[in-house]
């Protein structure tokens, strides 16, 4: 039963059915009430009912949906009513030369109050009743934030799916009412919606309309913006999903344009800033027909490398890993992706291995290399420094230096914002190869064009904080945070991949790449954040603990060292720091003492080497204690300026 009710077709003849006995009761009520004669009420009641039905049907009474039949609706009823009865009155007299005009006056008085009337009982009372048996789940109360281009496209498609009563997420989605900056729409309505108030006022609107659920659809919004009003919406508790940009929807004939598109909110969403762009046709032209190399090619770097370039048709693509099973994935999607359309080989190899490396360069001759190989994890690293030195520093000397040595045309060095003032010697140890790399750089005999390219954390990465969280909330366990006042930068895989794409592409020899990575994110508000977006309370129904810092972590991270500019380049989000110049006679003594000594296990002299290396290279507590110092001096000249 239940089935016919939503069935739009049923409805309209159902629908069609009541008014047509409504104008026969009407017909008899007026023939009561001016006491005409009967064999007047069976004409005028045929002729009515006829009359009556084509117009209401043309005018449009039955294309209206009975639960968004709003006030502006009954305009249909009316216009058909008149139309109707006045056409059946004009018949009534060329039929019998009779013109009854106090008759048809008082028959359409009654009709339209029954028409009309029996629409408002039935929207008012039996659609909520047919409602209560719905499944509250499937039914949840939304606030559209944005009453734009997009929103009203994703109305009318939650109309369209209802009329067409289809198993979509459209019966997810109750339309409430609509949140929009815009103060001349606020009082309107967007596809029969109406807008209550402006984006700052979400929380209170969420509060008195019983808000469950609040879908983000503004098409164009600056990233400030977005990061604002997600901010806020995060501060209601509620699942908040978010639509694309009608630039960026996926358009496909067999499938509905939005609601197959509408995702939860994303972490990136919340970073306050626009996706970097660049510019594509640079790297085709760099990679294309071009021999590539990715050390660490299976890693979240090195594996979105390879799929980047296998985008640019290059000659052949040599995927690098010491892991077998990062690499094995990695070979099998691109198998499944590119058939035999890409000429690739993977290969397992150590990069500390200096004769493997350079029997894998006399074999293949690489053109291009990006080294991404590297152990990246802070405190492991801590814990076995001597590993971060053999493969970090010893692994980037031998890849290198036998690029330069088999005329390899450009090298591309992966480096981390922990490099900058390291406080810990995995960041000691990158700062180290990203002298390696200016080291060999300044040989004026070398053909090969050596670039490092320097980033923040990566949103997804193996390790990355994000993942960790999601793990932790999804299993119902604390969240865990460091320290309450930790920040950092953040950017995407393809972003970051880009990047390195893009300085590879217009690099001449010897730069740092430096993206402009907006503004750093406190790591204890993406994880409130982060819990809000599961439709958790933070604190409440997700414990969240601070554990201390870890060994080498520091509050803040940075993206370039004192003795370094800044010069920019054609994308203004890209920057060049300017590289310290190397003294190469000290510099190779002091590289041989520290390798030496970590081949032994000598973690004494090792770690004193590599201070000697990076005079940058302080300890965390050094550091950290003038982060506080700088935090608390700010705050106070606030508080007295305030």
């Amino acid at each position: 039963m239940k089935n016919l009710i939503n069935n739009f077709t049923f409805r309209k003849i159902a629908l069609s059915v009541a008014d047509m006995f409504i104008i026969i009761m009407a017909a008899v009520l007026t023939n009561t009430f001016l006491m005409e004669s009967r064999k007047y009420l069976l004409q005028t009641a045929v002729l009515g009912i006829i009359c009556c039905f084509f117009a209401l049907f043309f005018c449009g009474a039955y294309t209206k949906m009975w639960r968004y039949f709003k006030l502006k609706d009954y305009i249909s009823c009316v216009a058909g009513i008149i139309v109707g009865i006045s056409a059946s009155t004009v018949i009534y007299y060329v039929i019998t030369n009779k013109l009854m005009i106090n008759y048809a006056l008082v028959h359409a008085s009654w009709s339209l109050i029954g028409v009309c009337l029996f629409r408002f009982i039935f929207h008012s009372v039996f659609i909520d009743l047919t409602e209560m048996g719905m499944n509250d789940a499937k039914r949840k109360r939304t606030l559209i934030v944005g009453g734009g281009l997009l929103s009203s496209t994703l109305l009318k498609e939650i109309n369209t799916m209802h009329s067409l009563n289809k198993n979509s997420n459209s019966t997810t989605i109750n339309p409430i009412c609509i949140a929009d900056d815009d103060i001349r729409k606020i009082g309107k309505e967007v596809e029969g919606v109406k807008i209550v108030g402006k984006t700052a006022e979400i929380t209170e609107i969420a509060k008195k309309h019983n808000i469950e659920q609040i879908i983000f659809a503004i098409s164009v919004c600056s990233a400030d913006d977005r990061k604002r009003i997600l901010d806020i919406c995060s501060e209601t508790q509620l699942p908040v999903k978010i639509l694309p940009s009608l630039n960026d929807l996926i358009h496909d004939e067999n499938k509905p344009q939005l609601l197959n598109q509408i995702r939860d909110i994303k972490v990136e969403d919340l970073l306050g800033r626009d996706p970097i762009r660049f510019d594509n046709q640079n790297i085709k032209n760099f990679i294309s027909g071009k021999v590539c190399m990715v050390t660490g090619g299976g890693g979240s770097i090195g594996s979105e490398l390879v799929r980047q370039i296998a985008k640019y048709s290059p000659k052949q693509v040599i995927i690098l890993d010491i892991y077998e099973n990062n690499a094995y994935d990695i070979q099998q999607e691109l198998r499944m992706e590119f058939g035999n359309s890409l000429n690739f080989v993977t290969l397992i190899a150590s990069v500390r291995d200096y004769f493997r490396m350079n029997q894998i360069f006399e074999k293949y001759k690489p053109q291009i290399v990006f080294h991404a190989a590297a152990h990246k994890h802070v405190p492991l690293m801590e814990d076995s420094p001597m590993e971060a030195i053999k493969n970090n520093i010893r692994g980037t000397f031998n890849t290198a230096s036998l690029a330069q040595f088999h005329n390899v045309e450009k090298f591309v060095m992966i480096s981390t914002d922990k490099a900058v003032n390291p406080t810990n010697c995995m960041g000691a140890s990158k700062r180290c190869c990203e002298m390696i790399v200016q080291y060999l750089s300044q040989q004026n005999e070398s053909k090969t064009e050596f670039v490092t390219t320097r980033f923040g954390n990566v949103l997804g990465s193996n390790g990355s904080v994000i993942p960790l969280f999601k793990r932790q909330i999804e299993q119902g366990k604390p969240v865990t945070v460091t320290h309450p006042d930790i920040i950092r930068y953040f950017m995407t895989i393809p972003e970051a991949v880009n990047l390195v794409l893009e300085a590879a592409s217009i690099a001449n020899g010897g730069e740092i790449f430096v993206l402009d990575m907006g503004k750093p994110v406190k790591i204890l508000t993406l994880a409130e954040n982060l819990i809000r977006m599961y439709g958790k309370v933070p604190y409440e129904d997700v414990e969240i603990k601070f554990t201390g810092l870890r060994p080498g972590e520091k509050l803040k991270e940075e993206l370039l060292m004192n003795e370094e500019g800044l010069q920019k380049t054609e994308n203004k989000l890209i920057f060049i720091g300017k590289q310290i110049e190397i003294d190469e006679n000290s510099f190779a003594e002091r590289l041989y003492t520290l390798c030496n000594a970590a081949e032994k296990n000598d973690e004494t002299v090792a770690i004193q080497a590599l201070h000697d290396m990076v005079p940058t290279f302080v300890t965390p507590e050094e550091f950290n204690s003038r982060m506080i110092k700088e935090k608390e001096n700010t705050e106070n000249n606030q508080s007295e300026n305030g």
